[in-house]
């Protein structure tokens, strides 16, 4: 059972995953336009793509020390508006190293909003003992597909970038602030003090396990306190490691859609502009509709299955890619891709929570989501250049092949998404476990 506050933050999470697939969106999909604007050259623009990573990176390393004294939703109230005013830098600039100044605040910015968030995500599932996660990265591809929309709109009517983007961050940044009010935590509380008030699931059905998952404290209410963050036991890096690859892998997929989705439609396959901005926006309805149905999918068929049939529509997505004879072909491609990787990098973060869970440390789950956050930003460190390299060594639809192969690598390691077998039984979840999966 959930209480009233559990319900309202996660719509208030929700929102926070919304905007951030809007505004990154609104990034992604016209690094065309990006490109002319400032004058950077296929050559250069690899390295202007990794920075962002590389800086994100480093902002979810710093998250992982900053949740042992800073509470994750306090982290995330302040990263979000510093995203939207980096995006903002982004079209207001001219000059370079105008660029490359918005670029780094917002890859240091991301870092720590797409940590917390997903730290965030990980407690409420906790607390509401079922899938849930996949709702919340629904959220992103929901914001992901208004973000693309209003991307094509921009580059149909020809507006500068800042007319495009001022509009929008004028709308969110203010949305997000007071969503922001709304963010839980924790959902219960450990310590001697935990009374009858420490959580959503602290009723009388709340099984023997309603006392262990403290990470923070609950907020405004008696029951939170004041006090500081609940450390747990960091997850061991050996057990996170299959993780970590998957991670890497899929958002080398995801990067290769959202960085070059839209300069492979209109360089290889011959689109427009405009055309060029639909296969993000394909990718994200497709992601959008898989991350809907996924959490009943986890619970109804487990989240080993339902990585693996991710896994291969993932690579055959990739495959009609690189052998598409015409935009319209490449977009079907793109809509299967979206489709395919749309539950992996949930699970991922699921999974991470359920390691620190069976080791009685829900605490240790911030730790481990922000390790596993870091391999998000491997992947698109080595997905963007990656394909830009072999594409101007080799040609882009051969690169295309490379990330097919590293999602389909994910099925050798689906087992790793499993919980311990006593977890499920008969197809159903076992009512008195904290479900995280």
């Amino acid at each position: 059972m959930t209480d009233a506050r559990s319900r309202h933050g996660r719509v208030s999470l929700a929102l926070s995953f919304f905007v951030q697939g809007v505004t990154f969106a609104l990034l992604v999909t016209r690094i065309p336009a990006i490109q002319t604007r400032y004058g950077i050259s296929d050559g250069l623009l690899p390295a202007f793509l990794a920075a962002v990573p590389i800086l994100a990176g480093a902002g979810s390393v710093a998250t992982e020390k900053l949740v042992a004294r800073v509470r994750p939703g306090t982290l995330l109230r302040w990263a979000q508006p510093v995203v939207l005013l980096s995006l903002l830098g982004v079209g207001a600039g001219d000059q370079r190293w105008q660029l490359g100044v918005s670029l780094a605040a917002f890859g240091l910015a991301v870092g720590g909003l797409d940590a917390s968030m997903n730290m965030l995500g990980v407690s409420l599932q906790r607390a509401y003992r079922r899938s849930i996660i996949l709702g919340f990265h629904a959220a992103y591809s929901l914001g992901g597909i208004a973000g693309a929309s209003l991307a094509w709109a921009g580059a149909h009517w020809g507006l500068p970038l800042l007319m495009a983007y001022l509009p929008v961050v004028a709308v969110l940044l203010p949305a997000a602030l007071v969503g922001s009010r709304w963010y839980v935590d924790s959902a219960r509380r450990t310590g001697p003090d935990a009374g009858p008030d420490a959580g959503p699931d602290a009723g009388p059905d709340a099984g023997p396990d309603a006392g262990r998952g403290a990470g923070r404290g609950a907020g405004k209410s008696g029951a939170a306190g004041a006090g500081s963050p609940v450390a747990g036991t960091p997850v061991a890096f050996r057990l996170l490691l299959p993780l970590c690859l998957v991670m890497a892998f899929a958002y080398i997929g995801d990067s290769t859609v959202s960085n070059w989705s839209a300069k492979y439609l209109q360089d290889v396959l011959g689109g427009s502009e405009e055309l060029a901005t639909v296969p993000y926006n394909a990718y994200m309805v497709t992601t959008l509709l898989g991350r809907a149905v996924g959490d009943l999918g986890v619970r109804r068929f487990g989240p080993v299955a339902v990585v693996r049939c991710g896994s291969v529509l993932a690579g055959a997505g990739f495959a009609v890619v690189a052998l598409a004879p015409g935009p319209w072909v490449g977009i079907l491609g793109f809509t299967l891709l979206g489709l395919g990787l749309c539950v992996i990098v949930p699970q991922t973060f699921a999974a991470a929570g359920r390691l620190a869970e069976e080791r009685n440390s829900p605490g240790g789950s911030d730790a481990a989501v922000a390790r596993l956050n870091v391999f998000n930003y491997v992947g698109f460190l080595v997905g963007s250049p990656l394909v830009g390299a072999l594409g101007d060594a080799w040609s882009y639809r051969g690169a295309m092949l490379v990330p097919m192969v590293m999602v389909l690598v994910t099925l050798g390691y689906a087992r790793s998404f499993g919980p311990r077998p006593d977890r499920y039984g008969g197809g159903h979840e076992r009512p008195r476990v904290v479900d995280v999966g």
